[in-house]
């Protein structure tokens, strides 16, 4: 039977994961591939480290070099995260003939282009799979299921962390604090977690999505990116008494004015099908033109759903290797990237959930409206606990479908109010009708 042998860059989580797998499914992965896959060397910073899955010390090294130049490794699988040093010895393994798999988000967000004219210059593909949604095959659906399709909008909860603290919030009441502890003590949220509850993590996941929908290179910090930190208990009882829950969406979208992009948290009908996404999965609800809808959900990320992934890619760049088909994308298929910057969302239009924080007196309602009015805002519904008793009362507003521009200008205007006691909190809802929000 013939062999194929791959090199792995990191043996941490991840790499732990596509350890145990080729060695579970060994047997499965060779029926299909009528060939061996076997791992030449890995590399690790230390040597004599514990690990979860054990791995035969012959195997590990700690210099790079000795897992690029190796002239039997055909695959370089690469899990080390980051920028540097997993850019240059990415782009090193590919200048040496080697196929690549990635999980890594940030460096095919930040570097895509160059990685793939890379690839083309060389004749080698590059994979990357499990770096959206974990074990969720949503790329390749994207890339191959859907590539007679236009893809039009895509709607995802693509963080996990952040919507098990949504949903822990959502489900017990229990304050933002609380819940990011819980994830951290489940093992869902890092002992810094930002990049995800900020919104960043999402954003980078976004780009590469609108890459392989839209062929659009966008820089991740150009999308507009809301976090979850400022979210109260209050806001989620308020959003179920309105028959709504809270989610953190990425969103896309394209049309004759270009690409419009963005992270934020959002009002989700009960009865749409991202509102029952809980705990720490993820789902992307897509619209095509001639499919229409299609939604892929399942686990976001761990050791096993990501290894699973990236085994998969692994899995279709040997076919290539060996000559049953193309290994998924060829070289060439990313050669049509154009750099893109998101549309300004100044004219995006939706309904918003404000919550203001007045004195508990008459005619304040009158003053919030008022401003609302003057910045062409039209209030749809109003909540206030007339019957409170404290010196101050959060009144909640829901608006009409309403400009983003106008929007901003009438959250500085009530900013300004000398009867609005703190910040606004707003949240725009989600038009099941309009799935970009």
């Amino acid at each position: 039977m013939r062999t194929i042998e791959i090199g792995l860059l990191g043996a941490g989580n991840v790499g732990g994961g596509v350890v145990r797998i080729l060695r579970q499914n060994r047997d499965a992965i060779e029926g299909r591939l009528g060939a061996r896959v076997t791992i030449k060397r890995v590399l690790v910073r230390t040597l004599d480290r514990q690990r979860d899955v054990p791995i035969d010390a012959g195997l590990l090294t700690t210099d790079a070099s000795l897992v690029i130049s190796d002239p039997k490794v055909r695959v370089v699988v690469e899990l080390i995260g980051g920028i540097e040093p997993a850019k240059t010895l990415v782009l090193e393994a590919m200048r040496r003939g080697k196929h690549v798999v990635t999980a890594n988000k940030a460096l095919l967000a930040e570097h895509g282009r160059e990685l793939f004219d890379e690839a083309a210059r060389n004749g080698v593909s590059i994979f990357f799979e499990g770096s959206v949604a974990g074990g969720i095959p949503v790329l390749r659906a994207l890339r191959e299921g859907l590539a007679s399709d236009t893809i039009e909008t895509l709607t995802g909860i693509v963080n996990g962390t952040s919507n098990y603290i949504l949903d822990a919030m959502a489900r017990t009441g229990a304050s933002y604090e609380s819940a990011l502890s819980s994830a951290q003590e489940a093992g869902y949220a890092e002992a810094d977690p930002t990049l995800d509850v900020t919104g960043r993590d999402s954003a980078q996941k976004l780009a590469l999505l609108a890459l392989v929908s839209f062929g659009a290179r966008v820089d991740p910090s150009a999308i507009p990116t809301e976090g979850i930190t400022s979210i109260r208990s209050f806001d989620h009882a308020m959003a179920r008494d309105l028959g709504y829950v809270i989610k953190s969406l990425a969103v896309a979208r394209q049309d004759d004015e270009g690409f419009h992009l963005a992270v934020h948290p959002t009002l989700v009908p009960r009865g749409h099908l991202l509102a029952n996404v809980q705990g720490a999965f993820n789902a992307v609800l897509v619209q095509s033109s001639a499919l229409g809808e299609s939604l892929y959900y399942g686990q976001g990320a761990g050791m096993m759903p990501t290894g699973m992934a990236v085994v998969s890619d692994l899995v279709e760049v040997c076919r290539g290797v060996l000559g049953f088909a193309e290994g998924g994308p060829p070289p060439q298929a990313f050669a049509s990237i154009v750099d893109a910057t998101p549309v300004p969302p100044t004219d995006e239009r939706c309904e918003n959930y404000l919550c203001v924080q007045v004195p508990n007196v008459p005619g304040v309602l009158g003053k919030v409206a008022t401003c609302l009015g003057q910045h062409a805002i039209s209030i749809k519904r109003v909540f206030q606990d007339t019957a409170a008793k404290e010196a101050s009362v959060d009144l909640v507003v829901i608006t009409e479908r309403a400009r983003e521009a106008d929007v901003a200008e009438a959250l500085a205007a009530l900013a300004e109010l000398a009867e609005v006691l703190g910040p606004v909190a707003r949240l725009r809802v989600l038009d099941a009708a309009n799935a970009s929000g």
